[in-house]
């Protein structure tokens, strides 16, 4: 078998459509083509064209996860899940070996997702630390990494407290609202404070 030619694909100039014995085998993005060397006139045995093969498909799930990651910062958990529940886990592709190229050359980071989380969550609505806490755990964030990062947010406490108030005061009652506010994971002194009640300990 001799790879007889190589075709850029029309609808993405990226990849790179490879003919063996003049029929169309498998496509490789350029970086591929590149590193591993493919050109007309190289001959192919058995395993070598199931590893081409193979690194066909491993570059089509990378393509495909990247273009995801790049739509704003992405955690490695919800990164795995997106492989797994697109079902790109296919026959020969390391998901782990896709999530690992996608962590070392920085599109993928836990800690600076966190801080995007910690940025852009419900910043018009209010939220509290305990449950910015909480949602960056269950998301897969390390514990010190969302420390650091909570350290280091200037998001404040009251300010936060008195934005969930300004929206949800016409709703409850004071009794009701402080029990609602304490769910939403701010402290009893603290709302008990902010709403100027002298609330028992």
């Amino acid at each position: 078998m001799v790879i007889t030619n190589l075709k850029p694909q029309i609808k993405n100039e990226t990849r790179v459509n490879v003919f063996v014995d003049d029929k169309y085998s498998f496509s490789l993005d350029i970086a591929q083509v590149v590193d591993l060397g493919v050109k007309v006139g190289l001959e192919l045995g058995d395993e070598k064209l199931a590893e081409l093969k193979t690194a066909s498909e491993f570059g089509k799930v990378y393509a495909r996860t990247l273009e995801w990651s790049l739509t704003r910062p992405r955690s490695m958990r919800e990164t795995r899940d997106y492989l797994r529940k697109k079902r790109l886990d296919k026959p020969g592709v390391d998901m782990e070996l896709v999530l690992d190229r996608l962590v070392e050359k920085g599109y993928v980071d836990d800690e600076r997702f966190a801080k995007h989380w910690v940025e852009n969550r419900f910043v018009k609505k209010g939220i509290s630390q305990k449950r910015l806490r909480v949602e960056l755990v269950k998301k897969g964030i390390d514990r010190k990494i969302v420390d650091d990062v909570m350290d280091e947010s200037p998001r404040d406490e009251k300010a936060e407290l008195m934005k969930m108030i300004d929206r949800k005061r016409n709703r409850y009652d004071d009794e009701k609202l402080i029990a609602y506010l304490i769910r939403q994971g701010f402290s009893y002194g603290l709302v008990c404070e902010v709403l100027k009640r002298d609330c028992e300990d």
